[in-house]
């Protein structure tokens, strides 16, 4: 069941044991001696940050793409968190798989571990993703329905004004949205959920 509790974002004290000591999670571990796949449906598309042989279009069905994970650093601060995507239960999400070269499987499972699970809000597991040339099976970061960032399913609106005011180390909130869209763009496909939102992104800022 979809959690729909309203946005009510960590307290400053919760926030403190979250990035102090973070939810602990089991680390994936890739075959030994083989190469590996990482899937990637937001920042990752754009911006994956590590050594990588080949890229592929990918489909995932059982999780779809949302933002749904209040940002304290990179998209926002404590006092005005912004959002950013995490990969929830139901529906399907298109992205990208990498495939990370054997050699350099210890360093990217500890990059991706230092990157996303800074505070444990996501679940890190195998993920099965179709591409056109077969199933890869990827190492991906599932969102945690428990964990005190996850927003629950908010109105488009509150999505929105969050976006709007999240401002972070890597930016505004609003270019983590937009990054997203062309990127799926590129890919030839059209997110109408995302447009939508980017639609009222805009309106709120005006000209």
């Amino acid at each position: 069941m979809t959690d729909l509790r309203p946005a009510q974002p960590p307290s400053a004290a919760a926030l403190r044991r979250l990035y102090e000591e973070p939810v602990q999670r089991e680390r994936l571990v890739p075959p030994a001696d083989e190469d590996f796949w990482v899937f990637g449906y937001g920042s990752l598309m754009w911006n994956p940050g590590f050594p990588h042989l080949e890229v592929r279009q990918a489909l995932l069905y059982g999780y779809h793409r949302r933002f749904c994970v209040y940002s304290h650093r990179y998209r926002g601060t404590p006092e005005r968190p912004g959002l950013v995507l995490g990969l929830d239960r139901g529906g399907c999400c298109h992205g990208m798989v990498f495939r990370v070269p054997a050699a350099e499987t210890a360093a990217v499972m500890d990059y991706l571990w230092d990157r996303e699970m800074t505070t444990g809000v996501y679940i890190p597991r195998w993920l099965d993703c179709r591409t056109p040339e077969g199933t890869a099976k990827a190492a991906g970061f599932v969102v945690d329905q428990a964990h005190p960032q996850y927003t629950g399913k908010l109105p488009m609106a509150q999505i929105a004004d969050l976006i709007v005011q999240g401002y972070g180390q890597k930016g505004p909130c609003s270019d983590y949205l937009q990054n997203t869209i062309d990127h799926l763009h590129a890919l030839g496909i059209h997110d109408r959920r995302l447009a939508r939102l980017l639609r009222e992104v805009r309106r709120r800022c005006g000209p």
